[in-house]
Formats: C-alpha cells, sequence, structure tokens
C-alpha cells in the first residue's frame, strides 16, 4: 500500500506589481514544510527580479511560469510590469493582460492545479478556474481596514457611518481618492470598481488576507460581515532580511554601525513612487532642520533621460551643509537589513502596506508621509494604534517642512518615541 501522500499543487497569479508580487511570493515561501508545490505565474520582466530571491530550498516548491503578453507596439516587454511604467500606458498594460486570457486558460488547463490563488485586478481568471472545476481563492494583500472602509462606502453609499471612526480621508486626498484607484498601483479607469467586486464574488467562501488579527481583528470581522467570506490572515509575510543583497549593502549597514542607537531615521517611499520637486524640497529641508542622521532612497522615474544627480535634486547647497549626517542610496536599499538595525529610531514612509508591516517586525516607529491610494488610510491605522505619527499637511494638501520636523523629533530623541517603540513591539507578530 502506498502511504505516500499527495502533493498539493497550487498556482498564484499576482496583479503585475511589486506590491502584489512580493507578499504573494512570500506567501509562495511559507509552506514549504508542508506537502504542497506552487506555480508562480507572471511575466519574464517580473520573474526576472524576483529569481534571484529564491533560495534553493525554497526552489524545490516553487516553479515560476511564464506569462506571455500579446506584443503590443507601444508595450515593448520591459514594460510588462508596473514598475517604472509610465502613467499613461497604465490602461494598456491593463488590456494586454486582459488579452492574454486564451493563455493562461491554456496554463490553468495544462498545469490543472489543486487550487487558485489570484488577485484583484484579473476578475477572467477566477472565471476560467471556475470552469474546469478549480477551486479559487482570493489573496487581498493590503490593510483591511483600508478595505473594510471602502468596501463600506460602496456598500452603502455612505448613508451610514463607517463604525469606527478613527478612520476618514483628509481633504487633501479627496482628488487622489476619486482619479486613483484605492487599492495599489492599478488603472484609473471606470471599471476598477466593477473588476474588483467581481474578483471578491468569484473567491471560494474565504479570502486571504495579508495581516494579522491582533492588528485589524475588529476590521477582518466587519470584512467578513460586509463581504459574506470568512477572512484567514496569512500574517505580515515579511521578506526575511537575510535573503536581501545589495551592492552597497557593507557600507550602509557599516554608516549605521558608527551611529547612536535610535538616532536615525530611514526615508523610503516605495518602488513605484517619484516625490514631486515640491515634495522633495520640503522633505529635504525638513530633514536638515531635524537635526537627526538619515538613509534616503530617493528614486526617479525609470527611463528618465534628464534623470538628475542627488546634489541637482537636491537644494542648493544640500549635501554640503548636511554633511556626515545623510546617506543617500539610489533607486533600492535592502530595507528590512535597515529597519532592524538598532541605529534606526524611524521610519519615514509613505505607508504602503509592505512597509507598515516591516517597520511593526521590527519594532520601529512610523513618521507617516501617505502619498496616494490606500496610503493615507493605511496611516490612520498607524496612528489609531499608535505604532507611529503622521505628518500633517497644510490646507493645499502641500508637505510642510514645520511639521515634517515636529514628526520625527517627536519619534526621535523625545519620550513619546519611546513610548510608540513599545507599542510597536506589542504587535511584533
Amino acid at each position: 500500500m502506498d502511504t505516500k501522500q499527495k502533493r498539493i499543487r497550487v498556482l498564484m497569479f499576482p496583479w503585475l506589481a511589486q506590491g502584489h508580487i512580493s507578499p504573494f511570493l512570500e506567501l509562495a515561501k511559507k509552506p514549504t514544510n508542508r506537502n504542497l508545490y506552487v506555480y508562480f505565474c507572471s511575466t519574464a520582466v517580473n520573474l526576472d527580479s524576483i529569481k534571484p530571491k529564491i533560495s534553493p530550498n525554497h526552489s524545490l516548491s516553487i516553479q515560476f511560469i511564464e506569462l506571455k503578453l500579446p506584443l503590443l507596439p507601444q508595450l515593448p516587454s520591459y514594460y510588462q510590469t508596473t514598475e517604472g511604467l509610465p502613467p499613461h500606458l497604465m490602461n494598456t498594460l491593463v488590456k494586454s493582460v486582459d488579452m492574454s486570457r486564451d493563455g493562461f486558460a491554456t496554463i490553468l488547463k495544462t498545469l490543472d492545479p489543486d487550487l487558485f490563488i489570484y488577485d484583484l485586478f484579473q476578475p477572467w481568471a477566477p472565471t476560467l478556474a471556475s470552469s474546469l472545476n478549480i477551486p479559487a481563492i482570493l489573496f487581498y494583500t493590503a490593510s483591511v481596514a483600508a478595505a473594510s472602509f471602502t468596501f463600506h462606502a460602496w456598500k452603502n453609499l455612505k448613508r451610514e457611518e463607517f463604525p469606527f471612526p478613527e478612520f476618514y480621508i483628509n481633504d487633501c486626498f479627496m482628488p487622489i481618492k476619486s482619479s486613483r484607484n484605492e487599492f495599489g498601483r492599478t488603472p484609473p479607469v471606470s471599471s476598477s470598481k466593477e473588476r474588483i467586486l467581481l474578483c471578491l464574488g468569484h473567491s471560494s467562501d474565504i479570502i486571504l488576507v495579508k495581516s494579522f488579527r491582533e492588528l485589524e481583528g475588529k476590521y477582518m470581522d466587519y470584512l467578513s460581515i460586509l463581504l459574506n467570506k470568512k477572512i484567514g490572515p496569512t500574517g505580515p509575510l515579511v521578506r526575511d532580511a537575510s535573503e536581501e543583497h545589495h551592492e552597497n549593502e557593507k557600507e550602509i549597514l557599516e554608516w549605521l554601525t558608527k551611529k547612536r542607537k535610535t538616532s536615525t531615521v530611514f526615508v523610503s517611499f516605495g518602488s513605484e513612487y517619484y516625490l514631486s520637486n515640491k515634495e522633495r524640497e520640503a522633505i529635504a529641508e525638513g530633514l536638515e532642520l531635524s537635526g537627526v542622521y538619515f538613509i534616503w532612497v530617493l528614486r526617479f522615474p525609470f527611463g528618465d533621460k534628464d534623470k538628475p544627480k542627488f546634489d541637482e535634486a537636491l537644494p542648493e547647497g544640500y549635501l554640503e551643509r548636511i554633511g556626515e549626517r545623510e546617506l543617500m542610496v539610489e533607486d533600492w536599499a535592502p530595507q528590512a537589513k535597515i529597519l532592524q538595525h538598532s541605529s534606526i529610531g524611524g521610519f519615514v514612509s509613505d505607508c504602503g502596506w509592505s512597509s507598515v508591516t516591516e517597520s511593526l517586525k521590527f519594532g520601529v516607529p512610523i513618521i507617516a508621509m501617505p502619498m496616494c491610494v490606500d496610503q493615507p488610510l493605511n496611516a490612520r491605522l498607524v496612528q489609531a494604534v499608535s505604532v507611529g505619527v503622521e505628518v500633517e499637511r497644510g490646507k493645499d494638501g502641500s508637505l510642510e517642512r514645520e511639521e515634517i520636523v515636529r514628526a520625527i523629533k517627536q519619534v526621535v530623541g523625545e519620550k513619546d518615541g519611546e513610548n510608540i517603540r513599545n507599542q510597536n513591539h506589542l504587535f511584533s507578530p
């Protein structure tokens, strides 16, 4: 009698944005000690970027499957991802993904997985799986609190107050909220809401969420009521810092080691947001006036032929005035390794959900500076559970250097900062 247990085969298909791919990949790596085998589907440009992140151990249980998008003149293969994608091509990318439906159907038929885990923006994918009798489950990769706030508004059309008054949208974010989707780097198309609702409806009786009950339990319960589905938390799914590698990693960590405990702030605004000149100037001046040490990851649009050098992008004479208080890094840095360093006392963050969960894991207070999409709601959660301080904006929505200084000083070097750090550790999963 063969007592060997059959391996369960799971197909994962995230949206083509790093903020979605990363948690899907961490979820794929999570069950390596169980009898699971994961097929991970994305475009070649995305797969090429994540293959180096897979250890030999994980490679035994994860197989990458390329999704071939139709070739469109305005969408070369290096733009088959949201990272570095010019905003005017977002609708084209979505169109191209939708046009890959037949190719994805072939993938489903060929692999015939036992389970299909999908993302918010491909409603046709779970439909295809259902037609082949393959169970499909949605994996929601953003904040549950933000999701419950948004679905409440959609379902009740604002006739009833949201039951958690700590959540609201500041007036300065209203234009962003109305012109950009609340759930990630997605196109501002009129059908986004319908696509999302279809994806939710096609999920089996459970929805997976990248969170944990200690942080968002009451919001999970409310979302379950709104959607009439069970909510299954996966945990924060933070990448192991030991898996991060960066060409300047040694220099960065040596620089940090010379700084006092909790004396330094890390400044980063995600992989797909580029600061405007005005935002960059306000942040630079706020950091200068705060007097703290800082590591600042500064990004410029992909393929920008006029990409400035640091001294050109910052106020005149800035680097000379700051001196050894700063370490400027272009494009990317080993965020997890930096956040877990004892010298880091705060994280100036846009409050992308992955950055929030990383901060919680490493016990680093957040200096919240949300920019767009779900970030303003994530910042409300950060403030509501007392793991950070939000930078208040001017009446016109602009960042003001005085407010940036206030928030940084409240977190770094004051008693409030120690209290926030202690509270943060309560949520360290």
